[in-house]
């Protein structure tokens, strides 16, 4: 199959208001001659962006996004001039042009991160950075983005673009023996007081740099205040803060492709339906690119669909999954989740179960036992939480990016992801094969090189090739490990990480309440009135 049967076209995102495909000719919606390298978990990413911007100088940009910030997270654990708000302030000080779009968030005791946020922000903008805290979200809604950019005056081989699901704050400094980051935030009990974190980004260097900036542009160009709350917007003239984002230098051309790179990027987006003539300029009525760029995608998967994500909700998104699975008898679905939820409060915990115990049901409906549901635990038997928003077809096509399998991420929110497609490989495409193997020897408790060939990969990995394959080597991992926990954990631990999500039990009472917690607050519905009737995206 082509790359265009594939990946969504210009046409096909459907938002002539923005300018991200501008560089791209014709009708196409990716960029080409890129170098995409995944970052699994946020120890490896951390110590990949701390030189990047300790290497940027006069007249360089780094631009960056934020659901959450932490100011005193260290980028190095033993290094404690690597705390992240020191980083930025020194990058600002040497003359490199530091912004920061940061998502407002709410009050500390719902669980979120609003007085971190200010924090984070006030620390930057005393060394000369910009960072503003943006509340242009629709009610209850977020700006979930998580991606830096960094571009060199002199030098535009050397620009570099992250994009994925790992914020610049506590709990993401962890690494594949999921001890957890000291760092860490407050998580549910189960979790422990370092809670294991999962999560992946990628690194994208060549011309899809470009194109992450112009999103950043995009959102930091928005004429529309910051924040339309009249409480918030006095408080933020009491305290002097800057809402009033300064103008942008003029664009440069995208890098050039790298000689011999073979991975095309595309950068898939949610934005809301802002409603009330409030809406982005350069996304009127939302965009909705993630929810297309899936369901193009699905719609064409015949072998393996391969998740690993923070959450798996909403009718809406399971009959994707139901299409695909009735229309592809020997497609198989795995999907790595949370064992639970990060927070134990009832009205946080009780209705996100019960939306992915909705949307699960009707997928295995569909699959029967075809579809696999688990998670994962360190080697002391502590629950990994997983946030990792990675997805992975046929070996074909794989995106890493902000986005859940949700209604709230594919409407609702700001999100940002990016696919690769790869013209390595012959049956397969080279990079998306590389992530899920890759990702399979960790939770199957299996050692890879960190510089291991394909070939060596494919070796220690012969077994999980096939979507047969890899669907038996998880079951038999999370059913030897159950056996060794249901025997009383005696003699020696089985290998891998791989443990099944049982089916949640809720009465009629607690499905009734929870059903409209879920709706109205956990997986809202941000598409335009007419989208949402005709069950459109």
């Amino acid at each position: 199959m082509s790359i265009r049967e594939w990946l969504i076209t210009r046409s096909e995102r459907a938002n002539p208001r923005t300018t991200i495909d501008d560089q791209h000719p014709g009708d196409q919606a990716w960029s080409d001659g890129n170098v995409a390298t995944p970052l699994i978990h946020g120890r490896q990413y951390f110590a990949d962006l701390y030189p990047r911007i300790e290497a940027a100088g006069p007249g360089d940009l780094l631009w960056f996004t934020d659901w959450r910030g932490d100011p005193g997270e260290r980028l190095v654990a033993d290094d404690p001039n690597s705390e992240i708000a020191s980083v930025l302030s020194r990058a600002a000080r040497r003359g490199v042009d530091v912004r920061g779009l940061v998502w407002r968030s709410h009050w500390d005791k719902l669980a979120f991160s609003g007085a971190e946020n200010r924090r984070f922000g006030e620390q930057l903008q005393s060394a000369g950075a910009e960072v503003l805290l943006d509340m242009r979200v629709r009610t209850g809604g977020s700006h979930h983005q998580k991606f830096v950019v960094i571009r060199h005056r002199d030098d535009p081989t050397r620009d570099v673009a992250y994009v994925g699901g790992i914020d610049l704050c506590h709990s993401r400094r962890d690494d594949d023996d999921h001890h957890g980051d000291p760092q860490a935030q407050s998580m549910a009990e189960e979790f422990g007081d370092s809670p294991p974190w999962h999560d992946v980004q990628v690194r994208l260097e060549g011309p899809a740099v470009h194109d992450v900036e112009t999103v950043f542009r995009e959102r930091w160009n928005d004429p529309t205040p910051l924040s339309r709350s009249p409480i918030r917007m006095m408080g933020d003239k009491l305290r002097g803060d800057d809402t009033d984002p300064d103008p942008l230098p003029e664009q440069t051309p995208p890098p050039p492709a790298i000689s011999g790179a073979t991975h095309h990027v595309q950068l898939l987006r949610t934005y809301p339906d802002l409603r009330h003539g409030r809406d982005y300029p350069y996304a009127r009525g939302g965009e909705r690119s993630v929810a297309r760029g899936y369901s193009k995608a699905l719609e064409r998967a015949e072998h393996l669909i391969y998740i690993e994500d923070q959450y798996l909700w909403s009718k809406d998104v399971a009959e994707q999954f139901i299409e695909t699975l009735q229309s592809s008898p020997g497609l198989h679905v795995i999907a790595i989740l949370p064992q639970v939820p990060d927070q134990s409060s009832p009205m946080s915990r009780t209705p996100q179960l019960y939306g992915r115990d909705q949307a699960v049901r009707l997928i295995e409906e569909a699959g029967g036992d075809r579809f696999a549901l688990y998670g994962i635990e360190n080697l002391a038997g502590t629950p990994v939480y997983v946030h990792a928003k990675v997805c992975v077809m046929d070996d074909r096509w794989a995106t890493i990016g902000s986005d859940n399998f949700n209604r709230r991420s594919w409407t609702h929110d700001s999100e940002l992801s990016a696919v690769v497609w790869d013209d390595e490989g012959e049956d397969h495409n080279a990079y998306a094969r590389r992530l899920r193997l890759r990702l399979a020897a960790e939770h199957l408790g299996r050692e890879l090189p960190t510089d291991a060939t394909d070939a060596e990969i494919a070796a220690v990995m012969a077994d999980c090739l096939t979507a047969e394959g890899m669907f038996a080597a998880y079951a038999d991992c999370a059913r030897r490990l159950e056996d060794w926990h249901g025997g009383g954990r005696v003699g020696e631990r089985p290998p891998g990480r791989l443990r099944r999500i049982p089916p949640v039990e809720q009465s009629s009472f607690t499905k009734a309440w929870a059903r409209v917690v879920y709706e109205l607050v956990h997986d809202p519905d941000g598409r335009p009135k007419p989208l949402r009737l005709a069950g459109r995206f």
